[in-house]
């Protein structure tokens, strides 16, 4: 007789039958349903707890001027791709976006007053934002940098590449302190903006100054040497050498002259921009105290996490049931597999105690 192979555990299906699937779920119903309910009940007694916050929004448009003459198709095509053609990189919408996120202006948004949300305090009994974030801190300074950290994080500014229209929001535990940081934002960064435009006309302007009345030195030296050759010379025009003279000299004066009326055009002009070529900001929409809280979202935050304990829930009465199965199907192996472990336990222990008293012996 040939030998008999030994006995093989059943093997177990690679596919679930659909009724397999209800019998596991009907029989651990209590798994499947009641950890998802109180996941999503335990997080959304946690959201009670989580101060709510209110984002505040509002938008503008940097008004850009073009430094040159650029086809409509191509700065169209470029706007899209988000490049402004022709304009200065200072009065692209992206500059007014890191200008926005700057520490200057959000040093100064902290240390700016607001009234208190807590008691709607009027404006000159109000308190700086630093001291309505809390950050913290050693000393002032320290503070007031992991204020501006903070602020940074609730302030998010975006910018629409196809209309150059910049929209600021502001996260804070206030509505109404909220909107005002909004607008206080805009207002430093149009302040920036402006006090930069114009210390650059006004550098633009004393340059120019400076060149108009060295031009108007020029032209007096010249003129001065053309009326002493006159004096010097009544007769210059009957010799040559004479007359090339007065001509080099009235060239020089004409040449100055020229170069005075252009200086004296551009100073002007230079003038002029000093006060109106100041590139403005026009706001769209003003920040105004939001309604509803952005965050937390119960609801949402409810079902996420229904979602991930039902997902959880499944696992778990799929596992346990697979366990189950094996102890029931694979006796023997499941058997060999606890005294083996309880065997390494026990190993392990041992181990542990031999080891503990030699290094307490040590340790004396």
């Amino acid at each position: 007789m040939g030998a008999t192979p030994p006995p093989q555990a059943p093997a177990f299906e690679d596919e679930i039958s659909l009724l397999e699937i209800l019998n596991v779920l009907l029989k651990r119903w209590r798994t499947v349903i009641g950890l998802p309910v109180t996941t999503s009940l335990v997080v959304l007694g946690i959201s009670f707890l989580v101060p709510p916050t209110y984002t505040a929004t509002t938008s503008f448009v940097p008004e850009v001027r073009s430094q040159g003459r650029v086809p409509a198709g191509l700065a169209g095509v470029a706007g899209q791709l988000g490049i402004t053609l022709g304009a200065e990189a200072s009065q692209s919408p992206m500059f007014y976006a890191d200008v926005a996120k700057s520490r200057e202006i959000l040093d100064r948004l902290l240390l700016a007053r607001y009234a208190d949300p807590p008691t709607g305090r009027e404006p000159e009994d109000s308190t700086t934002l630093l001291s309505l974030l809390g950050p913290g801190g050693r000393n002032g300074a320290d503070s007031l940098e992991r204020g501006a950290k903070k602020l940074a994080g609730l302030v998010s500014v975006g910018v629409d590449a196809q209309t150059n229209i910049v929209t600021v929001k502001v996260e804070l535990p206030s509505p109404d302190l909220a909107a005002a940081v909004a607008n206080r934002l805009v207002a430093f960064l149009n302040e920036f903006n402006a006090q930069a435009r114009q210390s650059q006309a006004r550098e633009r302007r004393k340059f120019t100054e400076q060149r108009v009345a060295a031009g108007e030195q020029d032209l007096r030296d010249a003129e001065e040497a053309l009326k002493r050759f006159y004096q010097a010379n009544r007769s210059w025009q009957q010799s040559p050498q004479l007359m090339f003279e007065e001509g080099r000299l009235r060239r020089q004066v004409e040449l100055r002259q020229e170069l005075y009326v252009t200086l004296r055009r551009e100073y002007e002009t230079a003038r002029i921009q000093e006060v109106n070529d100041t590139p403005v900001i026009t706001v769209i929409d003003a920040a105004v105290a939001p309604q509803w809280k952005s965050s937390p979202k119960r609801r949402l935050w409810a079902f996420v996490a229904f979602a991930l304990g039902g997902v959880f829930g499944l696992f778990w009465a799929f596992g346990a049931d697979y366990v189950e199965r094996a102890k029931r199907d694979q006796g023997a192996l499941y058997g060999e597999l606890v005294s083996n472990a309880r065997q390494a336990r026990e190993g392990l222990s041992r181990a542990i105690r031999s080891v503990m008293p030699g290094s307490a012996r040590e340790n004396q």
